[in-house]
């Protein structure tokens, strides 16, 4: 009896684990333009090592510069991305800037129906992210928007960032969504374990790396590196406001996807998210 108990907890992990990983797949009507985005991106890492030659080279050449260079920030890669490439896109009419600050630590502060949710983060860790999260609240991407997702079973987060999960009631298309761009995953949580502690902010992405966009998870109990292996981005860590995720969490899901896994009962609405300096 044990042995069928366990069994069927580690399919549920393992089918918790692919459907996040699912969440924003692609068509497989975009499978060319995917092969053609990741030889893009071979081309552009192509391009990051060269660049990172010169600056040595100028570095070399003028030592004076080099405290300079150091704090112009992180540079990154923003994807294009449209109907495509999968999924549904919300264009901002623009991108965030390419090159960030990669110092400093912030605030992001989910106000919600529930009350608000606060997290800690650092761009040292995450810069392009908190770039990401910077450029789309300043176009109040996600308000008025709900977290379309909760698991309860193999891994326990609590899933949102789709800009077209709203109104009233929950649609199929629902986690489908994000915006005009994508971009590479960052700080993840390498030999660590668990991979992703109770409180963790991460983002979530397709089965293919550098597909970050809009969507992310808090989890509200520990993640093991079995369960769920760091490859998703973490944002920050949730400082305020993890009682009312635990609340949703224990109110559990309609099981629209599986046992354990689908739509929040207790809706989860987006008033606002917004960044702010610490």
């Amino acid at each position: 009896m044990e042995e069928t108990v366990s069994s069927t907890k580690d399919r549920q992990r393992a089918a918790a684990r692919a459907r996040l990983e699912k969440e924003m797949a692609e068509r497989s009507a975009a499978a060319r333009k995917r092969r053609q985005r990741q030889a893009i991106i071979g081309s552009a890492l192509a391009v990051v090592v060269i660049a990172g030659a010169a600056v040595v080279l100028v570095r070399w050449l003028n030592p004076k510069k080099e405290t300079a260079t150091a704090a112009a920030g992180a540079t990154c890669n923003w994807i294009k991305s449209d109907e495509a490439t999968g999924g549904k896109v919300k264009d901002t009419g623009g991108t965030p800037p390419t090159t960030v600050p990669n110092s400093g630590a912030g605030t992001w502060t989910l106000d919600t129906n529930l009350g608000k949710i606060t997290a800690a983060v650092d761009k040292a860790k995450s810069p392009c992210t908190v770039a990401a999260f910077d450029y789309l609240a300043s176009k109040k991407f996600w308000d008025n928007t709900k977290c379309h997702r909760l698991t309860t079973e193999g891994i326990k987060v609590l899933q949102c960032g789709d800009p077209f999960a709203t109104g009233n009631g929950y649609r199929d298309t629902d986690g489908q969504g994000g915006p005009n761009f994508m971009y590479a995953e960052e700080n993840l949580p390498a030999n660590q374990n668990p991979s992703y502690p109770k409180g963790t902010l991460a983002m979530a992405r397709t089965q293919m790396e550098a597909t970050t966009g809009s969507q992310f998870f808090i989890v509200w109990e520990d993640i093991s590196a079995e369960s769920l292996p760091p490859q998703y981005t973490v944002l920050g860590k949730i400082t305020s406001g993890l009682d009312i995720v635990e609340k949703v969490g224990k109110d559990g899901s309609d099981n629209a996807n599986s046992q354990g896994d689908g739509h929040p009962k207790t809706e989860v609405n987006i008033k606002t998210l917004t960044m702010t300096p610490a």
